[in-house]
C-alpha cells in the first residue's frame, strides 16, 4: 500500500485550500501512527518521498487495475504535479504504468470505485469529466457506471464519488444516501449491498470514508461515533486512528490517505 509522508513546508495550506494550517510536527506523527496501523492490519507499507501538502492524499493521482496503473489527470490543477511523483514510485515498486490520461480528460481517483472485478463507478462532477471517463472506460475494457455528483458546496469544494459511500464487503457499503444520486441507491438495491447509513451530522466529518482492511474491518476517522455504532449493529470490526491534521484539516480520509498497489479481494 503506498502512502506519501508529508511535508515540513506546510506553507501552501491556503493554495490548496485546506480548512486550516496544519501543524507539521502533529502532522507527521499522525502520519506515522496511521501507516503504523496499515502495517499492523497486514499491510506493506510503501512510503513515498514528500512533495505537497495535498500529495499525502495518494488515492487520487492515478488508478489501479489488474494490468497495472493508469496515471489520471486532476481536475484541482494544483494536484496534477502529483502524477510525475506517482509514477516514479510504481517505477520504484515494480507496478507497471499502462496509460497516461491527457487533455482534455480530468479524472481523480476518488471519483471511482470497485464494486466488483468488472465494474467500475465513476462520479462526474468538479473534478472528473466525461472525457476522463470515457477514456478510462476504453482503456479498462470494463463497465463503467456513471453517476453525477451534487453541486453542495460548489466547484471549490472537494466532492469525489468517495465522499458518498465505501465499500466494507462484498454486500455491504457505508454511505450518506441524502447526497447519493438515485439510480447508485437503487443500483445498490437491486445487487443487494445493504447501506449503512451516516447520520447527518458526520457526514461533513467524512463518516462515510472509511477504509476496508479486510472484509468487514474498517480503519475509520475517530470521533464519528454514531457512524461507528451503526457500523458495529452491521458486523462490522471498527478501528481507529487519529487525523486532526491529516484528515479534518485537509479533507482527506483514510481511503484518500492510501493506494492500494494490490490486494486480495475483499471476499
Amino acid at each position: 500500500m503506498l502512502v506519501r509522508r508529508p511535508p515540513s513546508d506546510v506553507s501552501g495550506w491556503r493554495d490548496l485550500r485546506w480548512r486550516a494550517e496544519p501543524d507539521s510536527l502533529r502532522l507527521a506523527a499522525e502520519h506515522e501512527a496511521f501507516c503504523e496501523l496499515l502495517a499492523d492490519a497486514g499491510a506493506e507499507v510503501i512510503v513515498g518521498e514528500p512533495t505537497t501538502l495535498d500529495a499525502i492524499y495518494t488515492y487520487d493521482p492515478a488508478l489501479v487495475c489488474d494490468r497495472g496503473a493508469v496515471l489520471l489527470r486532476p481536475g484541482k490543477e494544483a494536484r496534477r504535479p502529483e502524477v510525475d511523483a506517482a509514477a516514479a514510485d510504481f517505477e520504484r515498486t515494480g507496478v507497471p504504468v499502462v496509460a497516461r490520461l491527457e487533455e482534455p480528460a480530468l479524472a481523480e481517483g476518488g471519483d471511482f470505485l470497485w464494486l466488483d472485478e468488472r465494474t467500475l463507478l465513476g462520479g462526474r462532477g468538479y473534478r472528473t469529466n466525461s472525457d476522463g471517463l470515457w477514456a478510462l472506460e476504453r482503456l479498462l475494457g470494463v463497465e463503467l457506471l456513471v453517476f453525477d455528483l451534487p453541486h453542495f458546496h460548489g466547484s471549490g469544494s472537494c466532492m469525489h464519488l468517495l465522499s458518498l459511500l465505501s465499500v466494507l464487503d462484498d454486500d455491504l457499503v457505508v454511505g450518506y444516501p441524502p447526497l447519493m444520486p438515485v439510480r447508485l441507491v437503487q443500483l445498490l438495491a437491486e445487487r443487494e449491498i445493504e447501506i449503512v447509513e451516516v447520520p447527518d451530522e458526520e457526514f461533513d466529518s467524512m463518516g462515510p470514508n472509511v477504509l476496508a482492511l479486510a472484509p468487514r474491518v474498517a480503519l475509520a476517522l475517530e470521533g464519528n461515533d454514531e457512524t461507528r455504532r451503526r457500523l458495529e449493529r452491521a458486523g462490522v470490526e471498527v478501528r481507529v486512528y487519529r487525523g486532526d491534521e491529516i484528515s479534518r484539516k485537509g479533507d482527506g480520509g483514510p481511503t484518500c490517505l492510501t493506494r492500494a498497489l494490490l490486494r486480495q479481494p475483499l471476499s
